[in-house]
């Protein structure tokens, strides 16, 4: 469960606040994953750059991993209000975001940009989550598949198989980001399904299913029980309601029986 803050909250004080209330409220079934662990729930902030160190002390006893919500794919250099991938990483981060919709729509980040930086997260020696997904005028002219498939293969370009298993991807249809559209729960379990095919054709079947894949689309508290009761689903990237302890905390809480 991956919680995106984007350019909230207001002031440092404020995400210290936010991060304390929401350690007080994980389960016993959360922890770090790893080969101890591997039935944990990985829960993982990505807070505005400059709040990562105080965010980090805050939460790094309760499990809580810290990640960045982007880099820039270049080591160093003239490339004023970027920062890099050891920047990042020397602050205590394990994952980063790579694709986002709102970096593609806003920023102007297209696939090659965002493969270089998968690149440099793989080399640098974090995880990146790879978020693709379709647009609303996509979805309407029901290419919805095409654009996911051609999306992976342009972004996990020269990603080898053993890199592989460093990498999430997130699921995110554009259109049902904010605006109160729904992805019916059945609907992204399909789509889920389809990107696993996509990875075994680029891989093999082992890689299709090892990947996790997240489902992110304005995920709440009321829509996430649904959502993690799909086979295909791994996961969530939570954009709004993880600016609310509470609510982000029934979403890592998630109940599927």
């Amino acid at each position: 469960m991956a919680g995106n803050w984007k350019m909230n909250p207001a002031t440092e004080q404020d995400a210290m606040d936010l991060s304390e209330s929401l350690t007080k409220l994980l389960g016993d079934e959360t922890c770090p994953i790893d080969d101890e662990n591997p039935l944990c729930t990985e829960v993982v902030v990505f807070p505005p750059h400059p709040f990562i160190s105080k965010v980090k002390e805050v939460v790094e006893d309760a499990g809580i991993t810290i990640g960045a919500q982007s880099i820039y794919f270049e080591d160093k250099g003239a490339y004023t209000g970027s920062v890099s991938a050891s920047m990042v990483k020397s602050l205590g981060c394990e994952y980063i975001l790579c694709g986002h919709s709102e970096r593609r729509q806003t920023f102007g980040d297209d696939d090659q940009a965002i493969n270089r930086k998968v690149l440099k997260v793989l080399d640098s020696g974090m995880k990146p989550i790879l978020c693709i997904g379709e647009s609303k005028a996509e979805y309407d002219l029901n290419i919805k598949n095409e654009v996911c498939a051609m999306q992976l293969s342009k972004d996990l370009a020269n990603v080898t198989k053993e890199q592989m298993k460093e990498v999430v991807i997130a699921y995110e249809p554009v259109w049902a980001i904010g605006t109160g559209l729904v992805c019916a729960a059945g609907d992204a379990n399909e789509t889920h399904a389809f990107l696993r095919t996509v990875l075994a054709r680029m891989y093999d079947d082992d890689v299709a299913q090892e990947t996790r894949i997240q489902y992110g689309g304005s995920v709440t508290p009321d829509s996430v029980d649904e959502l993690m009761a799909m086979p295909e689903i791994d996961g969530c990237l939570v954009g709004g309601a993880s600016l609310d302890a509470d609510k982000f905390g029934r979403i890592i809480n998630f109940k599927t029986a």
